[in-house]
């Protein structure tokens, strides 16, 4: 089975020059580097011959991995893996001060809703005081970029790691304005195989016999590829004035249910006969549709089909730091109830 086969549309390609000119001879770091979506940036951003390629992240075994496959596979010594947390100023400041990166792409963070409604604290942790560590390193070494990868659970979020992806959003771009630093958002929705996505999940769930687990008949989400996803970071990047939001088209949305029946078929199984696909009800957090675009914004053109940019609201820069201390700094003061509150 083909993930690409999953999707009710064109896989995006893009061939572009400008992404080369931006990345070759320039040090870059990739936090979250041994992820889905961090460790694919790498593999893509190899190839344009960097200075020099930071690779962070907190996870030792998979960054090994990945440190590993990238020195046997291109004969590279300019790979630096990194251990690292992105909560912890003092180290992440240093490592900045010793390897000053020109450009950062930022995807270390939580991603899966539920767990994160348990441990708020763990969100505002790492996808809040994270961003804003790194942000502030980078706008402290005057650094070219800063793109951060988000996500469509920031825009009206109804769960705690989207509106704590949401404020990573709103301080990087009230950043924007009091830095020479570029800061850039890129938004797109749920990625085909990235881990513990639902794509692993359902290929387990098929091998072991069933049932297949569906939270909603109804329930639908934007999907692409990991390679498609960070095409697309690339390309946002090299566009950008600094201080946007760019948005992804990811076609029309996947009902969850239809890709459990595809999934089952394309194994040459029968739907609810060999697998059964059973309703297990949304979980905590959960939407049952998701969007790209808050309701108070517009998107607009760019110069690429499949990228939009969104135009937001303005923010300052001190009120939005000044909220975001103080809800750091009630972190290990105030209950769980009290943070969600303090999120909203």
């Amino acid at each position: 089975m083909n993930i690409e086969d999953l999707l009710n549309r064109e896989q995006i390609q893009i061939e572009n020059s400008n992404i080369k000119n931006e990345l070759s001879d320039r040090i870059v770091l990739v936090t979250g580097a041994a992820g889905s979506i961090g460790s694919e940036l790498v593999r893509q951003i190899i190839k344009h011959k960097p200075k020099k390629l930071l690779l962070l992240d907190q996870s030792e075994s998979p960054l090994v991995d990945l440190h590993l496959e990238l020195s046997e596979g291109h004969k590279w010594k300019h790979i630096v893996p990194i251990i690292a947390d992105v909560s912890d100023i003092s180290r992440i400041a240093s490592i900045f001060e010793e390897y000053i990166p020109d450009i950062i792409f930022h995807a270390a963070a939580y991603k899966h809703v539920p767990i994160m409604e348990s441990c708020p604290r763990e969100a505002i942790r790492v996808n809040v005081n994270g961003t804003r560590n790194v942000a502030n390193c980078a706008n402290a070494i005057n650094a070219e970029k800063f793109i951060l990868v988000s996500t469509d659970k920031a825009v009206n979020p109804t769960n705690i790691m989207g509106a704590s992806k949401r404020i990573a959003e709103l301080y990087i771009q009230s950043l924007n304005k009091e830095s020479q630093t570029k800061y850039i958002t890129t938004r797109f929705g749920n990625v085909l195989g990235s881990n513990g996505s639902v794509i692993p999940r359902f290929k387990k769930q098929i091998i072991s016999g069933g049932p297949i687990t569906v939270t909603h008949k109804d329930i639908t989400r934007y999907f692409m590829t990991i390679p498609e996803a960070v095409q697309l970071i690339l390309e946002a990047g090299t566009m950008s004035k600094g201080g946007e939001i760019f948005l992804f088209d990811m076609g029309e949305p996947v009902k969850i249910m239809d890709l459990a029946t595809k999934m089952v078929k394309l194994s040459n199984l029968r739907p609810n006969i060999d697998i059964e696909i059973k309703i297990t009800g949304l979980r905590p957090g959960e939407k049952l549709y998701e969007e790209l675009l808050a309701t108070e914004e517009n998107s607009i053109a760019t110069h690429h089909p499949k990228i939009m940019k969104a135009k937001v609201r303005s923010f300052d820069y001190r009120i939005v730091d000044l909220k975001i201390h103080e809800l750091i700094g009630a972190m290990d003061i105030l209950t769980s109830k009290e943070l969600v509150a303090n999120l909203q």
